[in-house]
């Protein structure tokens, strides 16, 4: 099984990940009209994209837009969830090992008890957030079925792979379970929600050279939106 799961299983996976999201990211540039949102103008080329890599910065900050200095709470939540999503399969010293010997790359690994910590706070995170969707009612009415697989399905490599680690007596079906769960999440990432991980950056980029040349943001200081 193990085998399986780390072989052909694993390419299929990074396979259908990469190939599905760069679809996704064509399929966004080739939707937009160029009336509307393709922006900015030719005279504007050069400041318009410099808005656009200003907005992905400012958002990828924790706290660096308005909107996330709003929404505090959110953010917070928001930025724990990720950090656990991404900075735990990157730097988890287990992963940096898998990596090397696979395709015989590496780079440092975070102390054990750091990916620990970012793994707890990641799921409590993501229940708080799953919570929040139910309790406020202006969320609520957005939220759908969709929405709570998309949340099991992120933190459930989470989940598995922490318990993996602390229960050695189970190893074996535990880090199975990790590396399924984790390449269930690949495949449904082009498909969900989860489209986002790509899709972030274009809808970012469209808005920051929306309001960098068509709204006046050239005028002002900093982001206001």
């Amino acid at each position: 099984m193990y085998d399986f799961l780390t072989g052909p299983m694993l390419w299929l996976s990074l396979a259908v990940f990469f190939g599905g999201l760069a679809a996704r990211v064509v399929w966004y540039v080739k939707g937009l009209r160029w009336n509307l949102d393709r922006v900015p103008y030719g005279h504007l080329t050069s400041t318009g994209w410099l808005w656009a890599l200003k907005s992905v910065i400012f958002w990828l900050i924790p706290f660096g837009s308005r909107s996330w200095r709003t929404k505090p709470g959110f953010a917070a939540l928001f930025f724990l969830l990720h950090f656990g999503l991404v900075l735990v399969p990157l730097f988890y010293t287990g992963h940096t090992m898998f990596l090397k010997q696979w395709l015989g790359v590496s780079w440092p690994a975070m102390p054990a008890g750091l990916a620990d910590a970012l793994t707890i706070l990641a799921i409590c995170a993501g229940v708080l957030m799953l919570l929040r969707r139910y309790a406020l009612p202006e969320i609520r009415i957005i939220t759908g079925p969709q929405d709570l697989a998309v949340m099991a399905l992120s933190l459930a490599p989470l989940v598995t792979g922490y318990v993996a680690a602390h229960q050695p007596e189970n190893y074996a079906f535990w880090i199975n379970a990790h590396i399924l769960t984790g390449e269930i999440l690949l495949l449904a990432a082009p498909f969900t929600k989860l489209a986002h991980v790509a899709l972030f950056f274009c809808s970012r980029m469209q808005l920051g050279l929306d309001y960098g040349t068509k709204r006046g943001g050239r005028k002002g200081r900093g982001l206001a939106w």
